[in-house]
């Protein structure tokens, strides 16, 4: 077969394919609403006869005296609570030695006093009833009891979520599955949402496994960053684990658990994920021409993390930039410099140029300070005076004892650089040789010792007009 042959074969096939599936879609998507209608005739129709039957419920003696008997531990609660709130927020504010988890939970509590009052009540008036009379129904406060129950325990559940946008969709998401379960229609409400799909060959997607395709996903998120932050914590607090290999480990962890979380949700809801080997080797193609500058980046900061050629807390100096590195996250390091700017330098530029690590091998770092005296000063006093002038620094190590040394005869001066070390690099280089050249300062006007300056002679020429007129006011 000739290619051209072979080509022409496969175009048409794939035409006559793609005609297919478009018809069949369309097939689909004209029997959809009529499906669709007639599924929400039916809900609505049993949405209709449980109205119905509920109203009639309600409209008997014993249930309105229910009824009123919920409104008036609802009006109780909210009472409770502004009379019992203020004592309780001014006896925590005296429980100081809390840890901070337990008054987080506390001021929780506290927040939904009236709905603990409000189900503490209902539940009582539940059980006092059962007790009084057991023929008299209870339904009303059976449901209300149930429906307060479900929403505290959501409530208090989904404080728990960070990302507020995540925690809201699955407060009132269960909020509402809660409250179809308690009234009996979450099956029909059920049948009705997956009444609203769209179908494509074999792939079927409706409003039903949407939901709980994001509600499987936000529980099994949840779990991860909980798992995530709980081994964070574990193995920043190991100090056998030096920094950047904690910084690896806990990258790795969260990696790890969010896929494992994505790939247990999207299972959980049937998702078929066989065909997307193929679709992520077709993205993974596209990004890497697209996305290069931010996969380099990404390979960067797990090579640095690997090789522990930087951590956090280490000194640096990259170009003009000098300061200690706050966090190392996955696209860049955050360096803050004394200054309190803090710069976000890509992994990549941490791997591709020149970076001076002060604090690399050990946290000892040596400072130079040249200086100069006249020539009529001993050469031998004024390197006692300047080593004792070091020493008498608070930040500067006895070992290795600070040192002096002549560099040179200069124009004017005999010049000197003292060198001596720092442990504590973070602390600052500036201001420690401000220190040390105060202390030479001080030092030098004790002993006598000068320093020279460059000085200028001024001559008036005669015949000059400054000269004249000098002579003229003589």
């Amino acid at each position: 077969m000739e290619p051209e042959t072979g080509a022409a074969e496969l175009a048409e096939e794939t035409a006559e394919a793609a005609e297919a599936t478009a018809a069949e879609m369309a097939e689909t998507a004209a029997e959809a609403p009529e499906a669709i209608a007639e599924t929400v005739t039916d809900f609505g129709e049993r949405l209709a006869m449980d109205g119905e039957r509920v109203v009639t419920t309600v409209m008997q003696p014993w249930n309105a005296w229910q009824l009123v008997i919920v409104a008036a531990l609802f009006a109780a609660a909210h009472l409770g609570r502004a009379w019992l709130g203020p004592k309780l927020h001014e006896w925590m504010r005296t429980r100081e030695n809390w840890p901070r988890w337990r008054m987080r939970y506390a001021v929780m509590l506290h927040r939904r006093l009236r709905g603990w009052l409000f189900l503490g009540g209902v539940w009582l008036a539940l059980g006092v009833t059962r007790q009084v009379d057991p023929a008299a129904g209870t339904a009303v406060l059976r449901v209300v009891a149930l429906l307060a129950t479900g929403w505290l325990f959501v409530a208090l559940v989904t404080r728990l979520i960070a990302n507020p946008l995540l925690r809201g969709l699955l407060r009132y998401g269960a909020w509402a599955w809660i409250t179809l379960r308690i009234l009996d229609l979450d099956t029909e409400f059920a049948r009705v949402l997956d009444s609203l799909a769209i179908q494509a060959g074999e792939l079927r997607i409706s409003v039903l496994l949407v939901l709980k395709a994001a509600l499987v996903l936000g529980v099994a998120f949840f779990l991860a960053r909980l798992l995530a932050r709980s081994s964070a914590h574990r193995i920043e607090s190991n100090p056998e684990i030096s920094p950047s290999m904690q910084v690896l480990a806990v990258k790795l962890l969260q990696l790890l658990f969010y896929g494992v979380a994505v790939f247990v949700g999207l299972r959980a809801v049937g998702v078929d994920l066989t065909g997307l080997a193929v679709l992520s080797g077709a993205i993974g193609v596209g990004l890497g021409f697209g996305l290069q500058k931010v996969v380099s980046n990404l390979v960067s900061g797990l090579i640095i993390l690997m090789d522990k050629s930087i951590k956090p807390g280490d000194v640096i100096s990259v170009g003009q930039t000098f300061g200690w590195i706050s966090t190392l996250g996955a696209r860049y390091a955050s360096v803050v410099t004394r200054d309190g700017k803090e710069y976000l330098i890509p992994n990549e530029d941490l791997i591709t140029t020149q970076v001076v690590n002060w604090t690399h091998s050990n946290n000892s770092v040596r400072i130079d300070l040249d200086f100069g005296t006249s020539y009529g000063d001993d050469p031998h006093a004024v390197r006692a005076c300047a080593i004792a002038a070091a020493q008498g620094c608070g930040r500067v190590l006895a070992q290795p004892a600070p040192v002096c040394h002549i560099t040179g005869f200069g124009d004017s001066s005999v010049d000197y650089i003292l060198r001596f070390w720092i442990d504590d690099a973070t602390a600052g280089l500036t201001n420690i040789r401000g220190d040390v050249f105060l202390a030479l300062w001080d030092a030098f006007q004790a002993e006598g010792i000068t320093i020279p300056f460059p000085q200028r002679e001024v001559r008036m020429l005669d015949g000059s007009q400054l000269a004249v007129a000098r002579r003229t006011a003589e």
